[in-house]
């Protein structure tokens, strides 16, 4: 027997004898539906331990709209998913920005395959998937030779509502290193929002760090409450970094990239677009400001669908027209 979509009537009946206190096979039996059809929907539309028969009718309705809508691929649907690929944001990404600003439903996976059609076709929309490059892999162990920082303060010291991720203004930092160590940017990131800052560095000493990061952060004083750095060399002049900003900053410990984890992940991502090997020298502002704005115009999962501009700046971001 085919499957058919619980009816308003049925939805007060459920209502009602969950109420009274019924288990659910035993309202599946009343009801001659499958216990799996009655706790998948209570489970869908269950509100605070409530169940609304009304709710849940609207919602089921919704659901049935959204189902047929995203049954068929349009020419036009096509033409926004390519759009949003050639940004770089992944089939997941796509997937939740056109749930949300389009009221379109489609499966993540629907997305690969027509990236993949695409690509035997000739497209190039596989080469903006992350998996299309090579994986960035740092290395480490590098600390060992490399000194110690002086009056460094701990991450064990550092407030734990920087933990939590629920204010703007506590930064993680960092550097990567060019094609023979003649080049670096920094990166840094705001660890609520996401939002990144990428700058390319005259040269690595921490005299010359300490001036970009403040450079960069001075405009933004009053939303950087905390930095938090690995223990490279180039973060040697911290105190001076620390006066000028009027901020704390603190240090990872030695060969523990996760706890700068979020830092970690951007400069991954960085590497999409600079690979290992990258003479930064030879990298342009206006490049490095393009991968910026396509990090910062992305929305992320992880912030609700958000991008990091939206959260940082309060600036809608449309990367489709309306």
């Amino acid at each position: 027997m085919a499957y058919t979509q619980l009816t308003e009537t049925e939805r007060y009946q459920i209502s009602s004898l969950k109420k009274a206190g019924f288990s659910q096979r035993f309202i599946a039996e009343s009801l001659k539906r499958s216990p799996s059809t009655i706790s998948r929907e209570l489970k869908r539309n269950q509100e605070v331990q409530t169940y609304c028969p009304e709710q849940a009718h609207l919602k089921g309705l919704a659901r049935r709209h959204f189902a047929k809508k995203a049954v068929k691929i349009t020419p036009e649907v096509k033409k926004w998913i390519k759009r949003l690929i050639w940004k770089d944001l992944s089939p997941e990404q796509v997937a939740d920005y056109l749930k949300q600003h389009k009221g379109i439903f489609l499966h993540h996976e629907t997305i690969y395959r027509l990236i993949y059609q695409d690509k035997i076709e000739g497209g190039d929309l596989w080469q903006h998937l992350r998996i299309a490059r090579k994986p960035y892999r740092k290395r480490y162990g590098c600390y060992e030779k490399r000194g110690k920082i002086k009056n460094r303060v701990s991450i064990d010291k550092r407030p734990e509502l920087v933990d939590k991720k629920e204010r703007i203004g506590d930064w993680e930092g960092d550097t990567i290193i060019g094609k023979d160590k003649k080049s670096a940017l920094l990166t840094l990131v705001d660890r609520k929002t996401l939002y990144t800052i990428i700058v390319k560095l005259d040269g690595k000493r921490a005299s010359e760090v300490t001036k970009a990061v403040v450079k960069v952060l001075y405009p933004l004083k009053q939303r950087v409450k905390t930095i938090t750095f690995d223990n490279g060399l180039e973060f040697a002049d911290h105190e001076t970094m620390s006066k000028k900003l009027e901020t704390e900053i603190y240090f990872a410990h030695p060969y523990s990239p996760w706890e700068r984890g979020i830092n970690e992940n951007i400069n991954g991502l960085i590497r999409q677009y600079f690979p290992k090997g990258t003479d930064f020298n030879e990298v342009s502002d206006q490049e490095i400001n393009f991968v910026v704005n396509r990090l910062n115009h992305r929305p992320r999962k992880t912030r609700g669908g958000k991008t990091p501009n939206e959260l940082f700046k309060g600036i809608r971001t449309c990367l489709l027209p309306d």
